[in-house]
């Protein structure tokens, strides 16, 4: 399997990376993103750090270039991870967060399912999102303010990711992931975060659960469109099971 992880240097961009250099399923590892993938640390005796290769693009909000494409073409899947968090949002201007969450994504989607053809497999390309917990697809809705507007932009993404792979004919295949509260490796959550997280019933999972969960549906195929923090805490549990 040739796979795409967009976002390979945030936190669970990263685990999927580490997860996937020790997966004998992928053949060929392209880490898409601003700034070059590190090869991580503590990978295990079976990791294969050759197969991982970077690909830069200042501005993935815009074509991409030739060789970038290049690079991407023919790939299985896309874990796509890239985004501006709740938290971090209130540094950066809403024009920059939509860009980031809504722009970013479309063009990803777009460009690397027409670069895909059937693939190394020959199945549909896979497309994996990542979201949030508490985005909102159904625009009419009110969610919790102030984060009102951010739950109903990320939400409308995941709408049109899935609309774009109802129309591709078969062609592409996506699926949503809904992690809630993100845990692991050291990982400090506020203490006011985490309360109001927990008081609204937001579940916790690890950041080693949502990357196994990704990568074994990637190869896999997808259960449903939707991945909640218990699916993919099943799947991940699944996996481990297996090895």
């Amino acid at each position: 399997m040739k796979l795409i992880v967009a976002g390979s240097t945030g936190f669970v961009g990263a685990e999927i990376i580490h997860q996937a250099l020790s997966n004998p399923r992928v053949t060929s590892l392209i880490a898409l993103g601003r700034r070059p993938a590190p090869i991580p640390k503590d990978l295990g005796p079976n990791a294969d750090s050759s197969k991982l290769k970077s690909v830069i693009i200042d501005d993935l909000g815009a074509d991409y270039p030739d060789s970038a494409k290049q690079e991407l073409s023919g790939a299985d899947a896309c874990i796509w991870t890239i985004g501006i968090t709740p938290a971090k949002s209130r540094t950066y201007t809403w024009e920059q967060t939509v860009k980031v969450c809504r722009d970013y994504t479309i063009k990803g989607i777009e460009t690397i399912s027409q670069l895909s053809g059937d693939g190394a497999s020959g199945k549909p390309f896979r497309f994996l999102y990542m979201s949030g917990y508490n985005c909102e697809r159904d625009q009419t809705k009110k969610p919790m303010w102030p984060l009102r507007d951010y739950l109903l932009m990320r939400g409308g993404v995941e709408s049109r990711i899935l609309e774009f792979a109802q129309q591709s004919n078969g062609a592409v295949e996506a699926v949503i992931a809904k992690p809630g509260l993100i845990t692991g490796y050291g990982k400090i959550v506020p203490v006011v975060q985490r309360a109001v997280m927990t008081a609204i019933g937001v579940p916790k999972i690890s950041v080693q659960e949502i990357s196994a969960a990704l990568l074994d549906q990637a190869e896999s195929g997808f259960e449903k469109d939707t991945l909640m923090s218990e699916d993919m805490s099943r799947i991940a549990a699944r996996t481990r099971e297996r090895e």
